[in-house]
């Protein structure tokens, strides 16, 4: 069944890649970011892909006035959404005794009050327009539950945070209104510009790539997978599960073991 779909940051990475995923099943979409050239840019070509309707909503997700925005536009001219993936995110090439009270704040800021706004505005679409029924998608990353990138040590501490707000909200829902299903998506590295989005990144800082990186549209793929059958948790890549049990079995002969690919590999989503 046709749904309407909201993505924030959808203008590039795994947030594009999802829109045109989603858009050749036939799904609207709501897509927000803060490049409005770009999002106008995929939205038509969610359109071309199948797309019954692609609009476009400025929007800067730490605002919590924009986050509501966004349900307002999705109301006005789509009568509501189903789906809210709370995609934004963004990195920090910061070693824990490099940081600073502004990188903390921008980090949190971007990766975890954008989503509790978006979880926060969702839910209650949902309870007052859809009958309690609905879906909050959260793009986590498989840093948020196995922090080996030191570079990433915000990030990978913003995540965890979110892993911890998804599981909370989760766990209430299925208290009070179980018909709104959260899932948690934990990507591992994938091969967007990510990298070199991150705050204190090179400007030349190349695109994702090598053994251990998963192509975005395999994990858009993965997370669409998500959306038609709603399931708690996710790993994009099928070989971070094993990783995590690892990892949680002996934390201290992970970290220092040469079979760690954290070790060796350039970030994560």
């Amino acid at each position: 069944m046709a749904k309407t779909i909201v993505i924030t940051g959808g203008s590039a990475g795994i947030g594009e890649a999802l829109a045109y995923r989603l858009a050749s099943e036939g799904h609207a979409l709501v897509l927000a970011a803060r490049r409005v050239r770009e999002l106008e840019s995929v939205a038509e070509e969610a359109v071309r892909r199948g797309s019954p309707r692609a609009i476009v909503v400025e929007a800067d997700v730490t605002r919590r006035a924009d986050v509501e925005r966004i349900a307002d536009r999705a109301t006005e001219l789509l009568g509501g959404f189903d789906v809210w993936v709370n995609n934004v995110g963004r990195g920090i090439t910061r070693h824990v005794l490099d940081l600073t009270e502004s990188d903390i704040d921008e980090i949190m800021a971007v990766n975890v009050k954008s989503a509790l706004y978006g979880m926060q505005v969702a839910v209650a679409h949902f309870v007052e327009r859809r009958a309690g029924e609905g879906q909050i998608v959260n793009i986590s990353s498989f840093l948020g539950r196995v922090p080996l990138a030191t570079h990433r040590s915000a990030y990978n501490g913003a995540k965890a945070a979110l892993n911890a707000l998804t599981a909370n909200l989760r766990v209430d829902l299925r208290k009070s209104h179980p018909g709104i299903h959260v899932t948690l998506v934990m990507p591992g590295v994938v091969g967007t510009w990510f990298g070199r989005n991150a705050l204190g990144s090179a400007a030349d800082t190349p695109m994702y790539s090598g053994p251990y990186v998963q192509p975005v549209d395999e994990a858009a793929e993965m997370i669409a997978r998500a959306i038609e059958h709603p399931v708690a948790e996710l790993y994009t890549n099928p070989t971070s599960a094993e990783m995590a049990r690892r990892y949680f079995e002996n934390v201290e002969a992970f970290e220092t073991g040469s079979d760690n690919p954290w070790r060796s590999a350039p970030g994560s989503r």
